[in-house]
């Protein structure tokens, strides 16, 4: 998440060909049309269109894209939640952190003549921040108000199947998926939960930093001791952020106290509080039983690591989710790429792409060029 320029956290095979051709057993009487073979639908070509909706009186712009496919078929057709601060409808944080991680799914996900909506969410792109601002006075509640807009301009696209709506959200828009489900009168059909905000933000943040401070400890910038004080006042100083208390950050390392300061402070203090009041496994109670979810885990990714997920794991299972449910990606981050390569312009790693591919796999459609 970037907090102003603060970044604290790096993110039935379904339809055969339409119209198999028709063969004839013999010579029929009558026309001479009867002995010839019915057309395939002309096929579309993938196209991007752009689109605007009204949330809370503030306009917010997004791409729909929409693979090749068989004119006259509905398309399943997921909405593309972005992950924390201000990523914008591609999954980037321009100029210098540019993942395209959302762009990328809409790829994947057209593959499998799977269409979807992204969206630049407030403070992005755009959007901006509208009737807002700034961010000193939006909450959670608010960015889940403009998403459900967004589920709805899906919903309304004339190619978009409306019994097969799908939610795909990373990081924290994970999160926001399950927010979103819960808001919506017509259910999305699926969830994809892709390395998902698991727990509530500032217990995130408390283990993040614990572990950042451990890696520090391993390579020799700290001593143990330093790493047990430093994690403590972290902790405490969470904990007077909690109770409304006045947090001190003094004492520990700069770019902890500046990170911390940032959260807390005016800006932001707002969107945290909301944000941490939610405990994700909460929310997940509330999914649609038979709702197709899956949930990943990368397990090189440190911010949210495979060791965070049973709970929400559970509260799903305790839903009667269907579906591929935990697909765990050996060696990828958070942003789904191997661990140690570069954070820009990369490719989704094939693992990532084939959890969701097997994620759309009822709804995938054949198309033929």
């Amino acid at each position: 998440m970037r907090w102003r320029n603060t970044t604290w956290r790096r993110r039935t095979l379904a339809v055969l060909l339409a119209a198999v051709a028709v063969t004839t057993a013999g010579p029929v009487s009558g026309t001479a049309e009867a002995a010839t073979s019915t057309r395939s639908p002309a096929l579309v070509p993938a196209s991007d269109r752009q689109v605007r909706f009204t949330a809370d009186g503030t306009t917010a712009y997004g791409t729909v894209h929409i693979p090749a496919h068989r004119a006259g078929h509905r398309l399943a057709a997921a909405l593309l939640i972005s992950g924390s601060g201000l990523t914008d409808r591609n999954g980037d944080q321009p100029p210098s952190f540019t993942p395209h991680t959302l762009a990328l799914f809409a790829s994947t996900l057209g593959d499998d003549c799977v269409m979807s909506l992204r969206f630049d969410k407030y403070g992005t792109g755009r959007t901006g921040w509208g009737r807002y601002k700034d961010s000193d006075h939006i909450d959670m509640a608010a960015y889940t108000r403009q998403a459900v807009a967004a589920y709805d301009t899906l919903r309304a696209q004339p190619e978009a199947d409306p019994h097969a709506l799908l939610i795909v959200g990373h990081s924290e828009g994970g999160l926001q998926a399950l927010f979103v489900d819960r808001s919506v009168q017509s259910k999305p059909a699926g969830l994809a939960l892709i390395a998902p905000q698991d727990t509530r933000l500032l217990d995130t943040i408390d283990y993040q930093l614990a572990g950042l401070l451990d890696r520090a400890v391993a390579v020799g910038r700290l001593s143990a001791q330093q790493a047990r004080s430093n994690k403590a006042g972290v902790s405490r100083a969470i904990a007077d952020f909690r109770a409304h208390r006045q947090v001190n950050t003094s004492g520990l390392p700069p770019s902890i106290a500046t990170l911390l300061n940032a959260m807390f402070g005016p800006h932001n203090a707002t969107f945290v509080r909301s944000d941490d009041a939610s405990y994700p496994p909460h929310i997940a109670r509330s999914v649609a039983h038979g709702t197709r979810t899956l949930v990943t885990c990368g397990t090189a990714d440190t911010n949210v690591p495979c060791w965070t997920t049973p709970p929400l794991l559970g509260a799903l299972a305790g839903a009667r989710i269907t579906g591929p449910g935990l697909r765990t990606l050996p060696d990828l981050d958070h942003l789904l790429h191997p661990a140690g390569t570069p954070v820009n312009d990369q490719p989704l790693a094939p693992a990532a792409r084939r959890a969701l591919h097997g994620f759309v796999r009822p709804w995938r459609q054949l198309t033929a060029s």
